[in-house]
This record gives structure tokens, C-alpha cells and sequence, in this order.
């Protein structure tokens, strides 16, 4: 069947492809981002999740003791389940410690071990340069694009 302007009026309707949309666009550089963030980690047997929760944990762990792995969930804006399992990962590998917080029964203490601490900064070099790489290409409206992101779609900036 060909789409006509009675089967999809809105389609048949548009000057513009819906692929020149600006949800598209984010989508497609969101992607190629993706890919560029898992080939940097790559040689590091690190996955972005698990890059993302390591370097909140040894950021949050440098600015004081006791970070309970919901600091790190929160501080990733990651999904606790998700969190958990990575740190559970991450554990495994001697990256982190996970123990009884000594003032909540019910959270987990989180530290970066020295191994987890030396990766964590071999990681965030990568990834610093790949970031350069790719938002600093010539393309000074990533810096607006960045503000706008910081907003979340909700129209003002979180803190």
C-alpha cells in the first residue's frame, strides 16, 4: 500500500522528514556518543554503567566517608535495582568494598578500593579525551546544547 495524504495526512503533510526531528537528531548523536563511550572503555573491560557508578563512588568517596550506595545512585541519576547489581559487579572484580553501614541497617558503605581508584582515573582520562574528541569537533553549539541538556527537558536547571 502507498502512503497517501488520506492514509497518513500528517506524514503526507510535513515539509520537513520526521528523521530532520530534534528528538531524532539527539537520539542519533545520543548513539553515536554511546558508541564512542563503549570503544573508549573497551580496553578497560568497563561498561558505561559501570564506569558511570565507579567514578561517582571514588568522586563521592574522595569528599568523605560513609557513601551509602544510594549517594552513588543518586548522584549517577542511575536506577537503585541497577545500581545494586552493578556495585554487586564491580565488587566481584575488587574494584569496590560493599559493607554494613555502621549507622543504617539497612544501606550499604561503599568504598573504592586502590585498584578501583586507579581505574576509575585511567577511565575518566579516556573518557575526558573521547568527550573532547567528539563535543570540541569544531561544534560550539555543543556548549548551548549541553545548558539545554542540564535542563532535562523540564525547563530548569537542576542544581
Amino acid at each position: 500500500m502507498t502512503v497517501t495524504l488520506s492514509t497518513a495526512p500528517m506524514l503526507a503533510a510535513r515539509e520537513e522528514s520526521p528523521a530532520a526531528a530534534r528528538g531524532a537528531l539527539l537520539e542519533r548523536v545520543a548513539t553515536h556518543w554511546s558508541l564512542q563511550l563503549r570503544a573508549a572503555l573497551a580496553p578497560l573491560d568497563l561498561t558505561p554503567a559501570q564506569f558511570r557508578l565507579l567514578v561517582a563512588a571514588a568522586w563521592l568517596t574522595a569528599r568523605g566517608g560513609g557513601v551509602r550506595q544510594s549517594d552513588i545512585a543518586a548522584h549517577a541519576s542511575a536506577d537503585p535495582v541497577m545500581t545494586s547489581e552493578v556495585l554487586r559487579t564491580l565488587e566481584r572484580r575488587g574494584l569496590i568494598t560493599r559493607t554494613a553501614h555502621p549507622s543504617d541497617k539497612r544501606a550499604r558503605s561503599i568504598a573504592v578500593t586502590g585498584t578501583g581508584g586507579a581505574l576509575a582515573d585511567r577511565a575518566i582520562r579516556l573518557v575526558d579525551t573521547t568527550e573532547t574528541r567528539f563535543f570540541d569537533a569544531g561544534l560550539p553549539e555543543f556548549g548551548t546544547l549541553a545548558k539545554a541538556l542540564k535542563k532535562g527537558g523540564r525547563g530548569a536547571a537542576e542544581p
